[in-house]
């Protein structure tokens, strides 16, 4: 597959086309699976519903997830093959500000993947990545896929995980087991939006480095600082609101489009 495309600085769609292009080189390198190429096509599209910007409700959840990376006793960043191609410099970084550790974790999963995914995060700077070949001995209970296998030192024994692009099942399966979890989900009605207990509704390319830049800085504010923003931030409410931005900009671009129909018959 062609991934050396040239595209245009000024194609009004070129930075989503980068992207796409380092998904597919990923692609090649066996990081990214073919469902991830689709569930990237799937988040551009809810993407579009929020303007392709980091809204104030994201902006609100991403000070509150980073509140809780930095006041949690054993936090795991989880990553998995679309994390690692889309954002493995930012989620390396956003470990050594917060000192949460880093495992792989995979719904197709095979020892070369989790190689290739260790090695991309390595490049990244990090110095230890959990989660690799026979490290992942622990299993979450009620849980039946390859995302079930887990580090012991890692997820199994973690207080906060941070998820990104992932299925609700295992969202929902870590909640019950007593942990925190913080998505990033462009879609806030999935069940993984839903579930979560922090929910950053935002592409993981803007939300990864704002994570990163929002956790230094309140590195410096203290635990009593990130105690208060975690107190008075409501996952429910903050969806709500995501959900209610999303409606009024499908209201602009349909009203728009009406105004543009009518100049067309006048």
């Amino acid at each position: 597959m062609v991934t050396n495309v040239k595209i245009p600085p000024d194609h009004p769609r070129a930075e989503s086309l980068r992207i796409r292009e380092r998904l597919i080189e990923h692609w090649n390198e066996g990081i990214v699976t073919t469902s991830g190429l689709i569930a990237h096509g799937r988040g551009e599209a809810f993407d579009y519903l929020l303007g392709e910007e980091t809204t104030e409700p994201a902006l609100k959840a991403i000070e509150s997830a980073a509140a809780a990376l930095l006041t949690a006793e054993n936090a795991v960043i989880s990553v998995n093959g679309n994390t690692a191609a889309l954002a493995s410099e930012e989620m390396v970084r956003l470990s050594q500000v917060t000192k949460a550790s880093i495992e792989v974790n995979l719904f197709y999963r095979s020892f070369e993947r989790e190689l290739a995914i260790q090695k991309l995060l390595e490049k990244a700077g990090a110095r230890e990545v959990l989660g690799i070949g026979g490290k992942a001995s622990a299993r979450i209970p009620e849980l039946n896929s390859e995302r079930r296998r887990v580090d012991p030192l890692g997820i199994l024994a973690a207080d906060v995980v941070l998820i990104s692009l992932e299925d609700g099942d295992r969202t929902e399966a870590l909640v019950k087991m007593g942990k925190k979890v913080i998505a990033i989900d462009l879609n806030p009605l999935s069940r993984t939006a839903q579930k979560a207990t922090i929910t950053i509704v935002d592409n993981v390319v803007r939300a990864a480095p704002k994570l990163v830049e929002t956790a230094e800085k309140l590195k410096k504010q203290g635990a009593e600082k990130c105690e208060q923003i975690l107190l008075e931030f409501d996952n429910k409410k903050n969806l709500a609101q995501a959900v209610t931005l999303m409606k009024e900009n499908l209201s602009k671009i349909a009203e728009k489009s009406q105004k543009h129909h009518e100049r067309r018959w006048k």
